[in-house]
């Protein structure tokens, strides 16, 4: 099908066929831009000649300890020079990448590294004790931890492992790297919160790495030799690919632990930053920084904002300010930003809330998609009026490859075709997406997903709880944090601050409620909770 009628002789060669990676980027980089610098963080400044030769050494450094074609190496890492350097040199060995959140608890720190089988584990110090917790708790064959020490920002070596910059100076310079053979294999292994239960392992392979990072590029209007800040966690989605994208524009990576108005601001000031990616609670905080933390900057920033719609009034004033946004949309399980609003002269006469109100959109596919749109329930394509709610589906090379260890949860996200985000939407008569609602009970807080049902569970534990039912409430910080609605068993006493506190023992500190509410819940006849009933009461408190 598709072949002219004489093809003799015409095969895929090594001349003519290359699996696509983002391997290939730095390699190309370290020789078109040998001189010129790739990663910045403080005082620690490489060129991509540098890059490349620790990318190397990280890779045979590896090879040595036994990590072979296929084995899972995680990190817990913040936005740092070594967690760069992982989404390069681990897949350099062949092996796969597990960047890990380092706001996890102990307890789903452990399950990852149990369900990944890591065979090493990259720590930044300051998660050390994180790290060492959870390899203790594992049931299975405990990973190699390697320490990150970052003593310039207060978090030098414990001494009790060994050191990165130690393992790559005796690491061999001359490693050959071992390139997929097939640009199916593997490159990273994310894990998502998902609604209920563990964790699910979302694959990625080197094809849709390299093409989600090559379509971002476009979609961004960037061109050559662009200062990229480091916002987006590299643990959300290998940090939209945008890693991987860098060497393939000559571009700048400038490093940011951590993430304040007065780091951005000197960035871009110091730096000349272009580009970053992040919440809309960072554009919060900058519209909302003192004038002690600001500083005058020149070059227009473009942004790429995802995890909730952002509000008008935030997009009106942030605009003023320099900065141009781009509103995206995606999902751990597209590798990051999947769709965008992409602009058009149409809407330039528009205007504060009008204007804003167009930008807030999910937009419209990625080029390298083959089609996102709305979906029925019975899997048909909802009327385009702007009106009739659906599911976004997506489908393309910017699809996971599916769920690690998980065939039935695969099988279910595939169903029809299609990946199934589970996010509710309506399609306005230009194509253009807009959700409307998110899948139903998954609070999105900064960026962050969380499953309503974990927090209840860790609710329910404390011995005076009845019952437990978690909303979203809207917050301006943070565009939603856990509410928590509490029905006490009788005779016990309201204590809202004892109760948050005894959730932070089983929960990361982001998914613990913000706010209690004691009282019963409202429920329907056969006693399931009314969730959306709370989600009234929480919109208002």
């Amino acid at each position: 099908m598709g072949w002219m009628a004489d093809e003799t002789g015409l095969e895929r060669t090594s001349a003519n066929y290359v699996p696509l990676t983002p391997l290939s980027a730095l390699t190309r980089a370290a020789r078109v831009y040998a001189g010129e610098t790739a990663v910045v963080y403080g005082a620690h400044r490489k060129t991509y000649a540098e890059y490349h030769d620790r990318v190397t050494r990280l890779a045979s450094a590896l090879a040595a300890k036994g990590v072979k074609p296929g084995d899972v190496v995680a990190t817990l890492i913040p936005n740092l020079p070594a967690q760069a350097e992982a989404h390069f040199g681990v897949p350099a060995c062949g092996a796969v990448l597990n960047t890990i959140n380092t706001r996890l608890d102990t307890d789903t720190v452990a399950y990852i590294l149990d369900h990944a089988e890591a065979r090493v584990l990259l720590v930044d110090s300051q998660f050390l004790a994180l790290a060492e917790k959870a390899v203790a708790q594992m049931q299975g064959a405990k990973p190699q931890v390697i320490e990150v020490p970052d003593a310039a920002a207060g978090h030098p070596a414990s001494g009790r492992h060994e050191q990165y910059e130690d393992m790559l100076a005796a690491a061999d310079p001359g490693f050959a790297w071992i390139l997929p053979e097939d640009e199916w294999e593997s490159i990273a292994l994310n894990y998502t919160s998902g609604t209920t239960g563990h964790p699910k392992g979302v694959v990625y392979h080197h094809r849709g790495a390299y093409l989600n990072a090559m379509g971002q590029i476009l979609s961004w209007r960037m061109v050559l030799r662009p200062r990229y800040l480091t916002i987006v966690p590299l643990f959300h989605c290998n940090g939209w690919c945008h890693t991987w994208m860098m060497p393939m524009v000559g571009g700048r990576l400038i490093c940011c632990r951590d993430i304040t108005a007065a780091a951005i601001f000197n960035a871009l000031a110091d730096e000349g930053v272009t580009h970053f990616g992040g919440a809309p609670i960072v554009l919060n905080m900058l519209v909302n920084a003192p004038e002690s933390d600001r500083r005058r900057f020149d070059q227009t920033v473009e942004v790429f904002t995802a995890g909730a719609p952002p509000a008008p009034a935030t997009l009106a004033k942030i605009e003023d300010m320099g900065f141009n946004v781009t509103h995206v949309y995606g999902l751990t399980e597209t590798y990051g930003p999947a769709t965008e609003c992409t602009w058009g002269e149409q809407w330039e006469h528009l205007k504060g809330d009008a204007r804003a109100a167009v930008k807030s959109r999910q937009g419209v596919a990625m080029p390298i998609f083959e089609d996102i749109t709305v979906l029925d329930e019975h899997h048909a394509q909802v009327p385009m009026d702007g009106e009739t709610p659906g599911e976004i589906v997506m489908r393309g090379n910017g699809v996971m490859k599916g769920y690690y260890k998980n065939p039935e949860a695969t099988a279910e996200a595939f169903a029809g075709g299609y990946f199934h985000s589970g996010d509710v939407a309506v399609q306005h008569p230009d194509s253009y997406i807009q959700i409307t609602d998110r899948a139903k009970d998954v609070i999105i807080s900064g960026g962050e997903n969380i499953s309503s049902v974990e927090v209840e569970n860790a609710l329910m534990a404390h011995p005076d709880v009845n019952l437990a039912a978690v909303v979203a409430k809207p917050d301006a910080k943070w565009g939603e944090v856990p509410c928590a609605f509490i029905e006490l068993k009788p005779g016990a006493q309201e204590d809202a601050a004892g109760l948050i506190a005894f959730s932070r023992q089983t929960l990361a500190g982001f998914k613990a409620p913000k706010q209690v509410v004691y009282g019963e819940l409202p429920k329907t006849s056969t006693g399931k909770i009314q969730k959306f009933e709370l989600r009234k009461i929480a919109k208002d408190l």
